[in-house]
């Protein structure tokens, strides 16, 4: 008994792996960069985690919501521009759901 390995196939799917990451993660830290350019910088409310990580305060999680409300309102973008940039962000985000299901697909279909 032999055992042959196909290394194109290999390099094939090395290569639809990282390009599908890079896409993935690509569209998501764009699709953020444009959410938080529209003044809407999503704050993420404590949890309660055991173990070894840090669980902040609900004072801090209040400054860091005034924080982010204090720099949307500094913005030097005007209404247009803001609008664009959170069309552009959603955008970037079904491009990221998008490269997702293509990859499910893609293992579906083979």
């Amino acid at each position: 008994m032999s055992i042959t390995i196909e290394w194109f196939a290999f390099v094939e799917v090395f290569l639809a792996a990282i390009v599908g990451a890079s896409l993935v993660v690509g569209f998501y830290a764009l699709g953020l960069r444009l959410l938080v350019r529209a003044g809407r910088i999503p704050v993420v409310a404590p949890a309660e985690f055991t173990d070894a990580i840090t669980i902040i305060s609900t004072k801090e999680a209040a400054r860091a919501e005034k924080a982010a409300a204090k720099a949307a309102r500094k913005s030097p973008l005007t209404d247009g521009q803001k609008r664009f940039a959170l069309v552009g962000a959603y955008a970037s985000f079904v491009l990221c759901a998008a490269a997702v299901l293509a990859g499910l697909l893609i293992l579906l279909l083979h």
